[in-house]
């Protein structure tokens, strides 16, 4: 059976992203919705981030990737174990400081849930909620200016649990839709880093591992694959000719984003982007 997405709902629903994600799609849904297939089996998002539009869509089945291991182990301790990482998330909250940020951000080792309290506590604590590695795969971008950072919301992460329980989550890179994605009964919405559009824009990855313009045209090969199947495929990129040239032989829209990431306030604002469909 095809089951029609639930984005034709009249109003927002929760769940939400628990986390701060660079280019997260929260604002942007509003500009998205005419462009959503009607009918899909299962939904794919190849990464991850944030996660907005799996949780505004809530797919009855969906598969969920990021080449971000630290990421993908989140996702599932939410699924799967919420309240003892709430638990540890409240230890987290009650010793914040300075000293304590920075001794956090310095470790490497624990289990599962150790680790995915660190990642979600360092996020909401962290300079612009950013996520980035050095060489070493070490998280090392520096403690924000907050005086009272909300750390994390129980009543959110119990949501996100419950929409992620008939999920898949895997820690694999984007080709590996290929896999998995076979016909029109699938939808695949790929939220690649971002082509940058000038030198200051170069922020191209959230993890050790970069993304250049061979990845961006091995990804354009991945999307003609999958709509050479019928799989009905979407994704977001910069609004710039190389992109344009790129997915020349696909439907592509304007989307009108505001840019929020820059150490430059007064260089923040708005900013076209596209979003290209296959169907």
């Amino acid at each position: 059976m095809i089951l029609e997405s639930p984005f034709i709902r009249s109003s927002l629903i929760e769940p939400r992203p628990f986390l701060k994600w660079a280019g997260g799609k929260g604002r942007l849904i509003q500009q998205y919705l005419p462009y959503f297939p009607r009918y899909y089996q299962t939904y794919y998002e190849p990464f991850l981030g944030g996660g907005a539009i799996f949780f505004y869509l809530t797919p009855p089945k969906a598969v969920l990737m990021d080449i971000n291991s630290e990421l993908v182990n989140v996702y599932r301790c939410v699924k799967d174990s919420v309240e003892p990482l709430i638990s540890l998330l409240e230890n987290h909250r009650q010793c914040h400081s300075r000293d304590y940020y920075y001794h956090i951000r310095s470790l490497r080792n624990g289990d599962s849930l150790e680790r995915a309290a660190r990642m979600i506590y360092l996020n909401k604590t962290c300079f612009n909620g950013l996520y980035r590695e050095n060489l070493k795969g070490e998280f090392n971008v520096p403690m924000g200016r907050y005086k009272n950072p909300q750390i994390f919301d129980e009543k959110l992460l119990r949501a996100a649990s419950d929409a992620l329980r008939n999920t898949e989550i895997y820690a694999e890179p984007f080709d590996y839709t290929l896999k998995l994605a076979r016909s029109r009964q699938d939808f695949v919405y790929f939220d690649p880093p971002y082509y940058p559009i000038s030198p200051t824009s170069n922020f191209t990855g959230y993890s050790r591992f970069s993304f250049n313009q061979e990845d961006q045209r091995h990804l354009k090969n991945v999307f003609a694959t999958l709509a050479e199947r019928g799989v009905q495929v979407m994704l977001s990129n910069s609004d710039c000719p190389f992109v344009r040239e790129l997915y020349a032989d696909f439907r592509i829209q304007t989307i009108l984003a505001t840019r929020a990431i820059n150490s430059n306030p007064g260089k923040r604002g708005t900013i076209n982007e596209v979003l290209i469909t296959s169907y």
